[in-house]
């Protein structure tokens, strides 16, 4: 401390102010130190002095400049002295400095006002300052300097970056100093919500911890703490949780059913973290590769975890259809997931400019991740359905010709010239439901001469 220490509080009362004095200040010697005392006492003052106002409490944020002014009247050859009570040091008496720290003054104004000068202040300094005058009994009163500190965040025990597996638990901690003592909030970086535990979600959390419970992809993200205490500025730091997890694959459709020289393009869905290597083989393990038959591509979605896998076959011979397989490896596991193509007719239907959908609505790249019936389709539980690239048209269609057997595909072309509309979109049980209308109309048409 820079302070002067005094052990006792008898140090405040005149007489041991100067005897303190002797030690302190060797520009005051003895005698004169002496003389000033039987002076005050001996000469009879008509009129002592007294403080003509208040000291004002402060409060100042650390590191700015601070001034006490105490006001008095009838000082004559009374002096003034400044203490800080708490510490129990004398600061200044007079026009003396006593202290050893650098950052105290003294100034006057004509010795009416004595200011008491701190500058640079520091959360130390804070507590009761006392204005004394040395009369016999001597007069004192006392003005408080309330330091406020800016919130910071300690980083030595603060969470850092950190990697937890699926499943487990996690707590974060965010340690913030500063006064009055800063509130901790924490937040998600993208302001989703925060699942503390199965029952619990929330947008913002209060406390130096937030623990995670059974943590799962969904929870991956940067976190921020926010520290505040109402002094300016608040401070954050930003905690980045990663949720590692083997690799997982949905599978829209497992069978496809393609023409000859017709292109085609199979989908699987992966998820993993860390990121996993994507790739397609043959049932024989046979690994494909970029060409003109084949084209792949990986789509990375949001989250980044999420990635869509196409393989788009060129120009489809005989000798490509079979098993296919979606390969997804991380270092956390692997999986694969497997798509069978088959032969089917060429649709009859004329090719339209633009991309025709079916009548369940077609399944884009936003919702396919959120279907409720998506996790089913890994079995085959889902109807499959085509994407048919026309080479000679530059059209795309999206086809359920794989549930319509060939049967029907003929049918459906020979009703089309008589007016009938076939629904290459039709979904579950709406195709046998245009199955069964294209018999009973061909029946119509053959038992029709018979009653004529």
């Amino acid at each position: 401390m820079f302070f002067t220490k005094l052990s006792h509080r008898d140090y405040f009362n005149l007489s041991a102010l100067y005897a303190v004095l002797n030690l302190l200040v060797p520009v005051f010697s003895t005698a004169v130190v002496s003389n000033v005392a039987t002076s005050a006492i001996a000469t009879p003052a008509t009129e002592e002095p007294e403080f003509t106002d208040v000291i004002e409490n402060i409060t100042v944020a650390a590191g700015r400049n601070v001034k006490f002014a105490c006001s008095v009247k009838n000082l004559g050859t009374y002096k003034v002295a400044w203490m800080h009570f708490e510490q129990s040091a004398i600061l200044t008496v007079h026009n003396h400095v006593i202290t050893r720290n650098p950052r105290i003054s003294v100034t006057h104004d004509k010795h009416r006002t004595w200011f008491l000068h701190i500058n640079n202040v520091e959360e130390a300094d804070k507590g009761r300052y006392m204005c004394q005058i040395n009369t016999v009994t001597a007069k004192t009163q006392f003005g408080y300097l309330r330091v406020v500190v800016p919130p910071n965040i300690d980083d030595s025990q603060s969470s850092t970056d950190v990697i937890v597996r699926e499943g487990a638990n996690e707590t974060l901690t965010c340690k913030a100093t500063g006064s009055p003592q800063p509130t901790v909030k924490w937040k998600r970086d993208d302001n989703s919500k925060i699942t503390i535990n199965r029952t619990l979600t929330v947008l913002e959390w209060e406390g130096e911890s937030l623990e995670l419970t059974k943590i799962s992809r969904l929870d991956m993200g940067a976190y921020l703490c926010i520290a505040s205490n109402g002094v300016p500025p608040t401070v954050s730091k930003r905690i980045k949780v990663s949720v590692d997890f083997p690799p997982m694959l949905w599978i829209p459709h497992q069978l496809v059913g393609a023409p000859l020289a017709y292109s085609v393009t199979l989908e699987c869905f992966a998820e993993a973290h860390p990121s996993s290597l994507n790739y397609w083989t043959r049932e024989d393990g046979h690994m494909i590769h970029e060409s003109k038959k084949y084209h792949t591509e990986n789509i990375i979605g949001n989250p980044a975890y999420k990635t869509h896998m196409r393989l788009t076959i060129n120009n489809i011979q005989e000798a490509d259809f079979g098993a296919y397989k979606c390969v997804a490896k991380n270092p956390r596991g692997e999986t694969d997931g497997s798509i069978r193509l088959y032969t089917s007719s060429p649709p009859t239907t004329s090719p339209k400019p633009t991309t025709a959908e079916s009548s369940s609505g077609r399944m884009n790249k936003d919702n396919i991740w959120s279907s409720a019936d998506f996790n089913n389709s890994v079995y085959g539980n889902n109807p499959s359905s085509l994407t048919v690239h026309f080479p000679d048209k530059g059209s795309k269609y999206q086809s359920n010709l794989n549930e319509i057997d060939k049967s029907e595909q003929k049918s459906g072309s020979e009703v089309e010239g008589k007016g009938a509309i076939y629904q290459w979109g039709s979904v579950g049980g709406s195709s046998g439901g245009v199955s069964r209308f294209i018999v009973g109309w061909n029946l119509i048409l053959f038992l029709y001469p018979l009653f004529r």
